[in-house]
C-alpha cells in the first residue's frame, strides 16, 4: 500500500470521529494471504467499518474452498463454494439497532477468481465481501431490485469515503445469494466454545 494510500486511511481523514464503530479481526490460519495483503485487508477494514456507526465484534476468518464448501453444506445445506457466509450472533438485533455481534466466513479461493476478472487485488474483494456481510446484519437485502441497489449504493459510499472506490461490478453474473444465519450468542462459526454443538 502506498503512502498516499495509508493517508487516504487514517483515522481523521474523512472518517466520523464522535460515532463509535466496531472492532475487526481478521484470521488466516493457513496463510491465504500474504502479510502484508493481510495487513492491508486489516486496515481498509477497520476504515470501512469506521464508516458505519455502530459498535460492536467482527469477527472474520479466510478459508480455501474446501473449507468454504464445507461450511456452506454445513449451515446453508447448498454443495459447493461460495464467496462469503455470514452469522449475526446478535439473532438480528444488529438490524434494530443493536451492536454488531458477527462472524464472517471469506473463501479467498473465490475472492482470488473474481478479483482476477475486475482487475484488483484479491484483498479488495475479500474486502466487499467484508463490508457486504456486515450490511446484511444491518439490514440490508439484496433479494429485490430496489434493495439491491441501495444495498450496493452504500457499500459504493463507504468504499469511495475511505478512498478505495467501487469494487462491485452490477453487470458481472448474478452469485446465487448467501443468507445471513442467525446462531444466537452462544455459537459461533469461527470456533465452538467447550461443551457447544453448531447446529
Amino acid at each position: 500500500m502506498s503512502g498516499l494510500d495509508r493517508d487516504i486511511l487514517s483515522p481523521g481523514h474523512g472518517a466520523p470521529t464522535s460515532a463509535p464503530s466496531a472492532s475487526v479481526d481478521i484470521l488466516d490460519p493457513t496463510g491465504l494471504l500474504s502479510r502484508e495483503a493481510l495487513a492491508n485487508l486489516r486496515l481498509e477494514a477497520a476504515a470501512a467499518l469506521s464508516h458505519i456507526p455502530r459498535p460492536g465484534e467482527v469477527r472474520v476468518r479466510l478459508l480455501g474452498d474446501a473449507e468454504m464448501a464445507e461450511a456452506h453444506l454445513k449451515y446453508s445445506d447448498i454443495p459447493g463454494t461460495t464467496d462469503v457466509l455470514t452469522f449475526d450472533l446478535s439473532e438480528g438485533r444488529t438490524a434494530t439497532g443493536g451492536p454488531l455481534d458477527v462472524d464472517i466466513l471469506v473463501c479467498i479461493d473465490e475472492a482470488r477468481r473474481q478479483a482476477a476478472t475486475h482487475q484488483h487485488a484479491p484483498e479488495r474483494e475479500a474486502l466487499l465481501y467484508i463490508l457486504h456481510g456486515v450490511l446484511h446484519c444491518l439490514g440490508h437485502d439484496d433479494h429485490d431490485d430496489d434493495a439491491f441497489d441501495r444495498m450496493h449504493a452504500e457499500e459504493d459510499r463507504i468504499l469511495r469515503a475511505i478512498g478505495i472506490g467501487p469494487l462491485f461490478d452490477p453487470g458481472a453474473p448474478p452469485v446465487p445469494p448467501s443468507p445471513v444465519i442467525h446462531l444466537g450468542t452462544r455459537h459461533s462459526a469461527l470456533g465452538t466454545p467447550p461443551g457447544v454443538s453448531l447446529p
